[in-house]
């Protein structure tokens, strides 16, 4: 019995000493240490994201094209919203209600304790207003970031655009690491150097009590990182050629592309009609860009590397007569009557007595006559079987200069264009029912060909390097090294071989010299320009000029393809843009005003 009396008294003594250390512990916390006070009125732990500096963009001469600029996001975290005043919101934000309730609706529907974008790129005037008022919002705050600039309003098309990703894009295990909010490039260099120019983020932790105020870091930005910006980029574009370009081509449609043929360089890259990128720049992105993806000359359509479906007219004779040349089917010294019987030609002239002369002439049953010899050789005598025969050699050896096939710009939606085949013509015809009356417009340009303008440039490029080129691109280099980029170097040769094209240059030279192409000549300059016109069939519509153009014919530093839609023949404008694009691009100048008045006249555009 005094046994269990004892036990009773131990177990009340241990009570009551445990009672004791929580009372001296909660009497430590509550009075002699005030971390805890701190603690407990700091109830939450706000990860603040660092959005690094998007690389910048610069032209080969080191003008900048791309900038980065300051915006203000107005974030929140739906879960620390108490009592929110929406009609002052309203106010502050000068937004409707149904509009703020649809944020808010949408911002707990992404996450309800993780922040997210309610308020997108406040000016800086809408910053200082909102700022000073935050305090009464609790769960909102400012993330500052910054947006794209553009100082000089040209090259939209190829710098492309960044937005905001789309839920689409989020749930892409491509897109890993990106969040709502986030921006991303969404077409031409900014889409294709995403992964450079994006940079990465970081974050900092603060500290936040029950009223949204911060307190500081958490744990003394022990475990913050800090955002690392995006690569900077060195493009090939000339700034000055192309703002020069853009100006001659303001009020038009069609394209200019401009290369360096020894290193496959684009020096301009016009789409017109073009726009000012700073139209996406700011909150009424959404309707800039709506409103520009439904004007009637479809402006949003990047022309150089997406209008493939145009033919190349006249100009494919240069590559008719390459083809011919190393067939062995015809020599420089081949003469053919012009017996427009077997086709009309666009003009009167003398029978082109060599190749030369008939690509000066551009005497279209010459070049009917050219491409008959190529496709029927007789290596069948069934005329059906040797049509197919010679056009699938034929094919073979076109798409060698880089026709037909996406030539790898380092842009996106490249198209491919269009070279007939024996599949697409037995598709239509049937096998063996097909043969060269059938396809003989291919012979000047016509029928089943489509060429993007990138495709012609790049084909100027080739001839102007007699025989190869290397893949056009737009930048030059990545970083700060400035080393060019190892893909671009390659040089792809065609089917054709260098001793081949010497009459075709020649006759190129003739073009400008005495020929259709006068317009772009720049022999006062002693400036010898190589060139060819073309006239692109539109059964839509009036026909588009085409001009396709080197120079100086030795040692060329440009190749430029001109493409004006419903602007009939390419001598009348084609050929004196490119003539004033080379001449700036070669002397820094232009002196022929009166051939740039008669382009900004656009009188051409009237002529029957």
């Amino acid at each position: 019995m005094n046994y269990l009396e004892n036990r009773k008294y131990v177990i009340q003594g241990i009570f009551i000493l445990v009672g004791a250390v929580f009372a001296l512990r909660l009497f430590y916390i509550q009075v002699v240490d005030s971390s805890y006070k701190q603690a407990a009125e700091t109830n939450a732990i706000k990860p603040v994201i660092q959005y690094p500096f998007r690389g910048l963009i610069y032209d080969r001469n080191g003008e900048l094209l791309v900038q980065n600029t300051p915006v203000y996001d107005l974030m929140v975290v739906p879960k620390e919203v108490k009592a929110l005043d929406t009609l002052h919101l309203c106010a502050l934000l000068e937004l409707p209600l149904e509009d703020v309730r649809d944020r808010l609706k949408k911002a707990r529907a992404f996450s309800y304790v993780q922040p997210s974008a309610f308020y997108q790129k406040l000016s800086t005037q809408e910053f200082a207003r909102i700022q000073g008022n935050l305090i009464d919002f609790p769960g909102f705050y400012i993330n500052a970031r910054t947006a794209r600039g553009y100082p000089h309003q040209s090259l939209a098309h190829a710098l492309g655009y960044i937005a905001e990703i789309s839920p689409r894009q989020l749930e892409d295990s491509a897109y890993n690491g990106y969040r709502p909010g986030d921006y991303i490039g969404k077409s031409g260099i900014e889409l294709e150097y995403e992964k450079y120019l994006m940079g990465s983020r970081g974050v900092k932790y603060k500290m936040v009590n029950v009223r949204g105020v911060e307190k500081g870091s958490f744990k003394d930005g022990a475990y913050d990182t800090l955002s690392v910006a995006g690569k900077n980029l060195i493009s090939t574009i000339d700034l000055d050629l192309q703002k020069y370009g853009e100006f001659l081509m303001n009020g038009t449609k069609g394209s200019v592309v401009a290369i360096e043929p020894k290193t496959g360089e684009v020096l301009a890259y016009i789409s017109a009609p073009f726009y000012d990128p700073n139209l996406f720049t700011g909150k009424d992105y959404g309707k800039n860009y709506m409103a520009l993806l439904s004007e009637p000359n479809k402006t949003m359509f990047n022309r150089p590397v997406m209008a493939s479906s145009n033919p190349p007219g006249s100009i494919f004779k240069l590559a008719q007569a390459l083809v011919a040349l190393q067939e062995g089917v015809i020599t420089p010294n081949t003469g053919y009557p012009c017996n427009q019987s077997l086709v009309k030609c666009s003009h009167a002239h003398a029978a082109p007595s060599n190749l030369s002369i008939a690509i000066q002439t551009s005497c279209n049953p010459y070049f009917y006559q050219v491409f008959r010899a190529i496709v029927n050789q007789g290596k069948s005598k069934n005329t059906f079987k040797d049509t197919a025969i010679g056009l699938s050699s034929w094919r073979e050896q076109i798409t060698t200069f880089g026709f037909g096939q996406e030539l790898g710009i380092d842009l996106p939606n490249e198209k491919e264009g269009i070279v007939a085949s024996t599949a697409m013509y037995d598709r239509v015809y049937g096998q063996n029912r097909w043969k060269f009356s059938t396809i003989y417009s291919l012979s000047i340009g016509q029928g089943e060909l489509g060429v993007t303008p990138l495709q012609m440039a790049n084909f100027m490029a080739t001839i102007a390097n007699r025989g190869y080129y290397i893949t056009p691109h737009i930048i030059r280099s990545i970083g700060e090294k400035g080393e060019p980029l190892p893909e671009y170097q390659e040089r792809h040769y065609t089917a054709v071989e260098e001793r081949h094209f010497a009459p075709v240059v020649e006759g190129m030279a003739a073009v400008v010299k005495s020929g259709t192409g006068r317009n772009a000549s720049l022999e006062k300059l002693g400036i010898e320009v190589c060139g060819k016109t073309g006239t692109a069939e539109n059964p839509q519509g009036k026909d588009h000029a085409v001009f396709v153009a080197f120079a100086p014919k030795d040692d060329p530093k440009i190749a430029i393809a001109v493409y004006v839609e419903n602007a009939g023949f390419g001598a009348q404008s084609a050929a004196p843009i490119a003539g004033l694009m080379i001449e700036q691009y070669l002397t820094d100048s232009v002196t022929q005003k009166k051939k740039e008045e008669w382009v900004l006249s656009r009188e051409y555009l009237n002529i029957d």
